[in-house]
């Protein structure tokens, strides 16, 4: 064919004489499809004189009238992405349909880029897979895809060598993945090329619609859909389908047969595909899914790795602290970030529920949550969310929460808005029940970036609930009994002990770390005739049982004081009321009265540590009995221990909680306690008391203190 003669470009000047210089042929196009430069070789191969070929509309004079969309589509994507190189059926001569090569390179500012175009004709006589040629370029290209494919790690990964070098490889330009998260609805993960703005609306689609991917993945087919038949076969796609060429869908079935989803590859004009390329699509379709299924089953077996650590963990927690609020804390946080992007967990006070814990991955939305929590209350007669699952004691999944759901739940426009900025994706409640009685619900939300809950992870978040409703129950049932246990103690135990002319007493009660009431006893009396009777008791155990024991023996001891305060009487009958009540505790105590009016003390010991005297003068003295029999053992006696008690002089009866440590002697013990009163600071005698208790008690706080000081005021010794 003769080269056609032209005239000096008027619109596109820019190495105008290196484009003339080509053997190929070369045009370019401005942003709005306009032909503004030709060099000869393309006025020969499209056979039209310079004037007539720049200025006109490459879509009416390069393209067949059912390709013509193909110019748009290419313009978009090297605008966006670059370049391009792919196939397109041009008009050679102007008349006649050619498969040509074509390479689209832009230029100009980005907001009003045109393109460079340089066009070859396929030599139909030469070998098709030899190296140079298009199919055996695209067929080499497509390889190496499925090399990359079969090395992929990630769904992020594959979703990156589809959308991308497949999408090069293949000579399209536009391509997808879309992949089922449910038996009914397709999610599209990665979107590439023109049509960017429909990934908002096609983000998840229902497997029955009517759109090629859906069709495909459904029937399991390949589906191909040329230029001029999409609108008419796929209504549903509405405008999305303008000018986005022939379309090729392939489903990805791994080998187990499953359906995965499908991948989409839109190509300018009538794309005829040979039967290799073909083929070589297919064979890409399926090398993606098995690495899809390989993937998924990784991820799966994670997964199932992750929930049975997390349920062990969560176990040990749940089993090894009474406070059930703050390890409910605990255990929401650390389902936050790896399993949801949001826990709240809510328990039931008179069919209200009351949010005792709630961990985001992100903590400034936490704020968010108790603002719509506080603003917006769930209705409690409502058919949805936590009260439906409280009311039920069935678990709800929302395996997809779309715009849609959160506009039919919103009360009113800030309502929406609200729960839109917590980027809800996913959703599921779960019944914290034991027996017949839910004790709350237990929810995660997953947002845009999270899994989407399955009935996999359902059943994950039953387990848990059951497990952290157990913990609960255990723990409200401990809260009844300890409440129980601390108002009897506090019931029986004096608020404050005498003013009594002549005598200070103080005493230091501290229960253990431990939550439960414990056993610990004491009280001082003044008697009748002057004296003053005194004692500390100690009932081993905890909770309930020994409450009620030191309850009894308190009241006996008070009882029997009142009959006849004399230390022999009142232990023999401490003794005929453990043996009437049939109590099954050890039941330490000692028991002592003081007479002022001849400075004597009776000091009488069942089996409890020794009181200790402080004289006035410096002197210390552990007033140590040869018998201590404990209560309700019998076979043997117990002698009172006498002593003087003078003015000034002070005395120590306490429980075994304030001098034993765990590794320690009794005798060591002792010997602490002896150099710890004697290097105590003199002070009143409450503050005396507070630091010697201080002192020697076990860090630990494993046992209850009592420390009862009574002291002779030095100041009755003058009156005398």
């Amino acid at each position: 064919m003769a080269r056609t003669s032209r005239p000096v470009a008027r619109s596109w000047q820019p190495d105008s004489a290196f484009l003339d210089g080509l053997t190929i042929a070369a045009l370019a196009l401005d942003a709005h499809g306009t032909v503004v430069h030709a060099n000869p070789t393309a006025l020969d191969l499209f056979g039209s004189p310079f004037d007539q070929l720049v200025g006109a509309d490459a879509r009416v004079r390069l393209l067949d009238e059912p390709e013509r969309g193909a110019i748009d589509q290419v313009l978009k994507l090297v605008g966006r992405t670059g370049s391009w190189t792919g196939e397109l059926t041009m008009l050679a001569g102007g008349t006649t349909p050619v498969a040509m090569r074509t390479s689209w390179t832009p230029f100009g500012e980005e907001a009003d880029a045109g393109a460079l175009v340089l066009v070859e004709p396929t030599d139909e006589t030469a070998d098709p897979y030899a190296p140079g040629q298009p199919l055996g370029s695209r067929l080499r290209r497509l390889a190496e895809v499925t090399s990359e494919l079969l090395a992929a790690e990630d769904v992020e990964a594959v979703s990156a060598i589809v959308t991308d070098h497949m999408m090069k490889a293949a000579g399209a330009t536009s391509a997808s993945l879309s992949l089922l998260v449910d038996d009914d609805t397709l999610a599209l993960l990665a979107l590439r090329g023109g049509l960017e703005e429909a990934a908002s609306r096609w983000a998840t689609y229902p497997l029955a619609s009517n759109v090629p991917s859906a069709e495909s993945a459904r029937t399991r087919k390949p589906v191909l859909v040329r230029s001029d038949e999409v609108d008419q076969r796929y209504p549903e796609l509405g405008g999305l389908a303008q000018g986005t060429g022939s379309v090729l869908c392939l489903p990805l079935v791994p080998g187990d047969g499953r359906v995965l989803g499908a991948v989409s590859l839109s190509f300018p004009g009538r794309r005829q595909l040979s039967e290799a390329e073909n083929l070589f699509l297919r064979v890409l379709a399926d090398t993606c899914a098995m690495t899809l299924g390989r993937i998924e089953a990784q991820r799966a077996a994670r997964d199932r790795e992750a929930k049975l650590a997390f349920l062990a963990d969560a176990s040990a927690k749940l089993s090894s602290d009474l406070d059930y609020e703050a390890t409910l804390t605990a255990v929401a946080e650390a389902a936050v970030p790896w399993f949801a992007d949001w826990c709240a967990i809510s328990l039931a006070e008179d069919a209200v529920l009351r949010t005792i814990a709630v961990a985001h991955t992100h903590p400034e939305r936490i704020e968010l949550v108790r603002e719509l929590q506080e603003r917006y209350p769930s209705d409690p007669a409502s058919d949805q969310g936590g009260y439906r699952v409280l009311r039920t004691g069935r678990s709800q999944l929302v395996p997809e929460v779309t715009d849609d759901l959160l506009a039919a739940v919103a009360v009113d426009d800030e309502h929406l808005e609200l729960m839109r900025a917590l980027n809800l994706r996913s959703g599921m409640s779960c019944p914290l029940q034991v027996g017949e009685r839910t004790l709350g619900v237990i929810s995660w939300v997953a947002g845009e970036a999270g899994r989407r809950f399955t009935e996999g992870d359902l059943a994950f978040g039953e387990d848990l609930a059951r497990r952290a409703a157990v913990a609960i129950d255990n723990a409200q049932l401990h809260s009844q009994i300890r409440t129980a246990a601390l108002e009897l103690q506090r019931a029986v135990l004096p608020d404050r002990l005498p003013d009594i002319d002549g005598w200070s007493c103080t005493v230091q009660y501290l229960p253990a770390g431990r939550t439960d009431a414990g056993g610990d006893f004491y009280d001082v009396l003044e008697l009748d005739d002057g004296r003053l009777a005194m004692f500390v008791g100690d009932v081993m155990g905890r909770g309930v049982a020994a409450a009620s024991v030191m309850a009894q023996m308190r009241s006996a001891i008070r009882t029997l004081i009142a009959v006849d305060p004399d230390p022999d009487v009142v232990m023999a009958g401490m003794d005929r009321v453990f043996a009437a009540l049939h109590v099954e505790q050890l039941v330490t105590m000692v028991y002592a009265v003081a007479d002022p009016a001849i400075d004597r003390l009776g000091v009488i010991n069942a089996g409890h540590p020794p009181p200790v005297l402080l004289a006035a003068d410096g002197r210390i003295e552990v007033l140590e009995h040869p018998s201590t029999l404990i209560l309700g053992v019998g076979g043997g006696r117990r002698e009172v221990r006498p002593a003087e008690l003078r003015p000034g002089d002070r005395l120590l009866l306490y429980t075994d909680g304030l001098v034993e440590r765990r590794g320690e002697d009794a005798d060591s013990a002792l010997a602490r306690m002896i150099t710890a009163l004697r290097t105590a600071r003199p002070a009143r005698p409450d503050e005396w008391l507070s630091a010697v208790v201080e002192e020697l008690r076990d860090p630990t706080r494993d046992d209850d203190v009592a420390a009862l000081l009574v002291a002779r005021d030095p100041v009755a010794a003058s009156r005398l």
